[in-house]
């Protein structure tokens, strides 16, 4: 082989491997950094919530989580692929209460999170209440099955895009939750992870909304 091709195979090589390292450090950087007054707690589910914000300014409130505000407004719709091929729309769960979750196999806090997901869907499926957990990776459907399987999923898992990202305001942070009412509005943002407890606080909220 002529050394000329030899130092484009090399180019070639050394261009790709960078392009790897900048997707995964950011993959790193976005699982590991949490929003900025997240209420973040990785060690236990009795966390205390951030000090108010100067001027009153709730530190619970999209804005200061560095989300979109959707609260009250209608949750866009979406069309996405469950990891086994089916078509999944929001409309198909008219009437339900939703815990949409953005998610990923190589983000650690969700994975801590993930069973308390799957205990509270079980306590609350019988009351019209389901997880709907939007896959984040880049990888498989199948890879990202089998990490569900293990983790012992038992709702919906569903490959995301850009559409449904975009749609939500850019998904900064992971995991990010969006909890969406019986009338299929958005009732409440969460960037970052928060307690088993905060988690259920919130299921009994929309669960307590009135349908459309």
């Amino acid at each position: 082989m002529k050394r000329s091709a030899l130092v484009v195979i090399a180019m070639i090589a050394a261009v790709t491997a960078m392009l790897w390292a900048g997707i995964m450090a950011y993959k790193i950087r976005r699982s590991m950094h949490a929003p900025p007054v997240s209420q973040a707690t990785l060690a236990e589910e009795g966390a205390t919530k951030p000090a108010p914000l100067p001027g009153g300014a709730d530190p619970n409130s999209p804005d200061a989580q560095g989300l979109k505000d959707l609260r009250g407004k209608p949750a866009p719709d979406f069309t996405l692929k469950t990891t086994d091929g089916k078509t999944v729309t929001l409309a198909d769960y008219k009437g339900k209460a939703i815990l949409l979750n953005f998610w990923a196999t190589w983000c650690g806090p969700c994975k801590l999170e993930m069973p308390w997901l799957i205990d509270l869907q079980k306590q609350y499926a019988p009351q019209g209440f389901t997880v709907l957990g939007v896959s984040e990776d880049d990888g498989s459907p199948k890879d990202v099955a089998s990490f569900a399987q293990k983790m012992g999923v038992d709702y919906p898992i569903l490959m995301g895009n850009t559409a449904i990202a975009h749609a939500y305001g850019g998904i900064d942070y992971l995991p990010t939750t969006f909890y969406i009412d019986r009338s299929g509005k958005v009732a409440i943002e969460v960037g970052g992870i928060v307690s088993k407890a905060e988690i259920e606080a919130n299921i009994q909220k929309i669960l307590a909304s009135k349908g459309a």
